[in-house]
């Protein structure tokens, strides 16, 4: 029997991650494995993956449209010969990626016949101003969805909220735009009603030469920062970010994890757990477009976080 494919795609910073953990918190029985790609050196997102069981397979330097083409379809093979096998496949793409591109990769025939795609879901940050709907990247992504996720509905201006639905709407008329609070999408929107159902293969448009537009910047330290110097340290990075995400352990809390989220000009902090042994106290991932950071000045401003005793 075939395993269904769920493709989710999404900008920088859209809640693609809040999404793919909410499906894994929520299989209600189904194996459902999770495939993670992140953008850079660290990957924060695989971390960040939570009850998914050993089925998590995290891909690293590159994104799934570019670099690691093959590194998806061998992936997706080893996912396939796992004993039990997964019943669901959840490919989280990339906030860099066009999902087209992986789209084209996915019908190859013998991923196809095994591994059907059955839904590409778009997460759309609902607090993003509305011009952001006009980046390139972001109306590929739209553009491609069956089922369009606005995120941070909790958060966004009603007003504004309206706007990016109406924008989206005129985008993908074809697509089914639901609100997502807290990463929750109908997962029957999502996986086929029926065991044999197997869905129609699909053109995932022309090739489009890649451009690359982002780079990441990691800073990972072994000593743990200070909460206060920290906030200081990323109000700095603020205005250069597209993206920022890590993990680390602070002075005020030492032994345990926090994780912070930077996406569309807000900061989150979130209990992370224990520390993993092995793994630097800190280390955290910056999203930047090429050219506007530089590693020097990240680990300059970074080093400010680390009370002057500890280093």
């Amino acid at each position: 029997m075939s395993v269904p494919v769920v493709l989710v795609a999404g900008f920088l910073g859209s809640g693609k991650t809040t999404v793919v953990n909410h499906l894994l918190a929520h299989a209600e029985g189904r194996r459902i494995a999770a495939v993670v790609n992140d953008f850079g050196a660290i990957n924060v997102d695989a971390e960040l993956i939570a009850g998914a069981d050993g089925g998590v397979v995290s891909l690293s330097n590159g994104c799934i449209c570019c670099s690691l083409e093959g590194d998806l379809l061998r992936t997706l093979a080893l996912l396939l010969r796992r004993d039990p096998r997964p019943e669901l496949i959840v490919i989280e793409t990339s906030g860099v990626a066009d999902p087209t591109d992986v789209v084209r990769n996915l019908m190859d025939p013998v991923i196809w016949r095994e591994a059907p795609l059955e839904t590409v879901l778009c997460v759309v940050d609902a607090t993003s101003p509305v011009a952001m709907l006009d980046d390139a990247l972001l109306r590929a992504q739209v553009r491609a969805a069956d089922v369009v996720a606005l995120s941070k509905v909790d958060l966004a201006d009603p007003a504004n909220q309206t706007q990016v639905r109406d924008a989206v709407r005129a985008m993908r008329p074809a697509a089914v735009l639901v609100d997502a609070p807290h990463g929750d999408v109908p997962a029957a929107l999502l996986f086929p009603s029926g065991a044999d159902r197997v869905p129609a293969p699909r053109e995932p448009g022309r090739r489009r030469p890649a451009a690359d537009r982002f780079e990441t910047l990691s800073w990972t330290s072994e000593q743990p920062v200070s909460l206060s110097r920290l906030q200081l340290a990323i109000g700095r990075l603020a205005p250069k970010l597209a993206r920022a995400k890590g993990l680390f352990e602070t002075v005020e809390q030492p032994g345990r994890l926090m994780v912070f989220q930077f996406a569309g000009g807000r900061a989150t902090l979130a209990p992370g757990g224990t520390p993993t042994a092995g793994m630097p106290r800190t280390r955290i991932v910056f999203v930047a477009e090429i050219g506007v950071l530089s590693s020097a000045e990240i680990d300059r401003i970074m080093e400010g976080c680390i009370e002057a005793g500890a280093k």
